[in-house]
């Protein structure tokens, strides 16, 4: 992107000044603070730093982790702290006893009407079979649940002890009861029987008695009437009553090491402290330190070789293609020192960024890092330098970013990370490249966004288990990068561009607007002067661009060049639409004075309106300190006419200067003069537009008005040829070319004849 330069305000035009600018000694030393900028913001990732340790001594200082680590004796305590907090497990188990009275009362019910079967007998069958039912209904229990998944053999095993310790005996007096109830008294017993049993068994038991206990007052409260119902109804719930909640070993073990497996690893996290300042270093930190390799005598200097040799990679790498491509591309756009030290800047701060960021990343915000603004340096490289070396830098802080905002050390290249970063660089240098106004700042800020959202999401999708969380996480994070990189640009902009004598293309388009005051004040003022300086603009930039120079900056200058005529703007030919030419009246020298006080007062202005100086050099120097002649020999005419001596010289009609120091100031004349003269022809022909531009062009160079700017004749005559061509394409209705001017010569003299 093209952008004027100008020396920088304050200290730095003092630098200028001794040519600070194009010194080879002071562009070393940049490139080598590029150097050590990437070595010390490498090294706190690739360096591990070491110390000198005793063991049994106190240490001097904190010691820090310089990567993640997990702590294997720490994660191992952690894991038998878990262990231990495991206790007993008892799961309950629904045993429905209530089926297991009923089967009880219903034997009862058959045996009672089988007249075949005596007295005695049912009592002694009572008396035998009764006792082994909780037995065999356990039994069934196990045997029908052995195969399931819910249940285990030690649990089983606890049941079967647990129910036969706590065992019911009937007393002998009930067996005399059984056989004298009947159809109808058992059926009421059933009822009240499995009722009572359901709601006792329903709460988990691990003492059978206390649930017994219980039993009195939930049977005299059913609804059975006889007493010999309650006492037998009692006793039978009472027998079949057992504990349903049993220690079962099998699972509490797996209970123990599920928690020894789902304990996290006590994990040592980079920058955590492991040893304080005065803590006597004991055998276990010592080999802590020793795991870490931070112990003196593990010192090697190899780590840092490798970042020196990386960071001088990178300078290489940035200066090769910065620097050569400039020279290669635009030579006059060659790369001066004011350039490496804002490049600089742009660098320091683009990684002091990544590191803050780096530093704000936590477990309680492990995807933070993708806030960092990385595409800050990037569009500022292309907004205030240009489209290459945004390019060559958005590679490098792809690499960079890569290994800084590596924050989980796993190896020494985040490459996920550096993907998304490599996405969000390179979108943001395409989207911001053309920007011709501020708000395009802010919709690249946008584009960074969605696409880096887009990369993020491509990653997590990808990557095993995809987490909700961390993708809405991960996708927040970057979709406020973008808008927070664009807010950056926009608040540091004017920095750089005040600091570094920067005219951006944003800058100079908004200075463009019609609706700038001195613009406005321009058109209804002097609106002749406001159309002149329009084709001015239009010859000055496609002269300008024609070589290399700016463009734009040639245009918006132009627009401005004029201004001081609005001061007396009837003094000026544009403006006088045909009336009276006030200078006919005035002495010539008051008309010199007038007209030169033009470009004066116009710089003036313009500095009142706080505009650029590049735009105030242009509306000072575009006269330079040309000759009026027209003025000066009106001068010596009427002197001579009134017989008197000439009291001034040339230099009392020459504009005060100074000359052009820039191309762009140097066209913009060169332009001004060619659209005057073009303008004050009725018809001209294309060899008088060649003659008026090659006439004005040597005038220039005769009078030296194009010493001081670094204009070379190829670009004098790229310059004239341009600026022919834009002639007739703007004055095309009134241009005669070759052959309208023989015929009208031959039909002139036809007339003659």
């Amino acid at each position: 992107m093209n952008r004027t330069r100008s020396g920088p305000a304050g200290a730095l035009s003092s630098f200028a000044a001794a040519g600070w600018k194009q010194s080879a000694a002071v562009k070393g030393l940049l490139l080598l603070a590029f150097v050590l900028l990437f070595y010390f913001s490498l090294a706190t990732r690739l360096v591990p730093e070491t110390y000198d340790i005793t063991l049994g001594a106190k240490s001097e200082h904190d010691i820090k982790a310089p990567h993640q680590a997990t702590d294997e004796k720490a994660t191992l305590k952690a894991q038998e702290e878990a262990a231990e907090k495991i206790g007993a497990i008892y799961p309950y188990v629904a045993l429905h006893s209530e089926n297991l009275i009923d089967s009880i009362l219903v034997r009862i019910d058959q045996l009672n009407q089988d007249d075949q079967v005596t007295l005695e007998q049912k009592i002694e069958i009572y008396r035998t079979e009764l006792p082994d039912r909780v037995d065999q209904f356990i039994d069934t229990f196990i045997s029908a649940n052995s195969g399931s998944d819910n249940y285990s053999a030690s649990l089983f095993g606890e049941m079967k002890k647990a129910v036969q310790a706590q065992a019911y005996r009937i007393p002998e007096e009930t067996f005399y009861k059984l056989p004298k109830l009947t159809t109808e008294q058992i059926a009421e017993m059933r009822t009240v029987g499995r009722d009572v049993v359901r709601r006792l068994m329903a709460d988990p038991i691990t003492d059978a008695e206390a649930a017994r206990a219980k039993v009195a007052e939930l049977v005299n409260g059913s609804s059975l009437a006889l007493k010999t119902q309650r006492e037998i109804v009692q006793e039978l719930s009472r027998f079949v009553l057992t504990p349903n909640k049993f220690y079962d070993k099998d699972a509490t073990e797996e209970a123990k090491v599920q928690a020894k497996q789902n304990t996290p690893p006590v994990v040592i996290k980079q920058g955590d402290v492991i040893v304080k300042a005065g803590q006597v270093i004991d055998q276990e930190t010592y080999e802590r330190l020793d795991g870490f390799g931070l112990l003196q005598e593990q010192r090697t200097y190899w780590p840092q070789l490798g970042a020196l040799m990386l960071s001088v990679l990178f300078m290489l790498a940035l200066y090769s293609y910065a620097e050569l491509t400039a020279s290669a591309a635009k030579p006059a756009m060659k790369r001066t020192n004011v350039d490496w030290l804002m490049l600089f800047f742009i660098f320091a701060i683009n990684i002091l960024v990544m590191h803050l960021v780096a530093l704000a990343h936590s477990e309680a915000w492990p995807y933070i890092i993708y806030i960092a603004p990385l595409a800050l340096g990037s569009m500022l490289m292309t907004l205030l330098i240009d489209v290459q070396t945004a390019m060559v830098g958005s590679l490098l802080f792809t690499v960079h970013a890569s290994i800084v905002m590596n924050v989980e050390q796993t190896s020494l290249f985040d490459f996920r990370f550096g993907f998304v970063a490599a996405v969000v660089l390179f979108t943001s240098v395409l989207a911001i490249h053309r920007a011709s106004q501020r708000s395009a700042i802010l919709k690249a800020g946008i584009m960074v966004s969605l696409f880096g959202s887009f990369a993020v999401t491509a990653l997590t999708l990808v990557g095993p288990d995809p987490d909700r969380t961390q993708l809405v996480q991960s996708v927040g994070f970057m979709f406020a990068s973008g808008l927070l990189t664009a807010v950056l640009v926009i608040g540091i902009m004017p920095f750089f561009e005040m600091t570094f004598g920067i005219l951006s293309a944003l800058k100079l388009v908004e200075l463009s607007n019609p609706n700038h005051p001195l613009l406005r004040k321009l058109l209804t003022e002097t609106p002749g002067t406001y159309h002149h300086s329009l084709m001015v603009g239009n010859l000055s930039e496609a002269a300008a661009e024609s070589v290399g120079a700016n463009g734009l900056l040639c245009r918006v200058g132009s627009f401005y060049h004029d201004v001081g005529k609005t001061k007396r703007p009837l003094y000026f030919i544009e403006n006088q639409n045909g009336g009276e030419n006030p200078h006919d009246k005035l002495d010539p020298r008051v008309s010199a004075s007038i007209i030169i006080a033009h470009a004066r007062d116009g710089a003036e202005m313009l500095k009142a309106h706080k505009l650029p100086k590049q735009i105030r050099d242009i509306a000072e120097q575009h006269h330079g300190t040309t000759f009026l002649k027209f003025f000066y020999y009106k001068a010596v005419k009427q002197a001579e006419q009134d017989g008197v001596e000439n009291e001034w010289t040339e230099d009392d009609f020459r504009y005060p200067g100074p000359k052009a120091q820039s191309k762009e100031a140097a066209i913009v004349g060169i332009a001004d003069s060619v659209e005057a003269a073009v303008r004050s022809l009725g018809a001209p022909t294309v060899e008088q537009v060649e003659s008026i531009i090659a006439k004005i062009i040597k005038d220039r160079l005769d009078d030296g008005q194009l010493s001081e700017c670094d204009l070379t004749v190829r670009e004098l005559n790229q310059i004239a040829e341009t600026l022919k061509t834009t002639v007739i394409g703007m004055f095309h209705s009134r241009i005669k070319y070759p052959e309208e001017s023989a015929k009208d010569d031959t039909e002139k003299k036809e007339r003659e004849a």
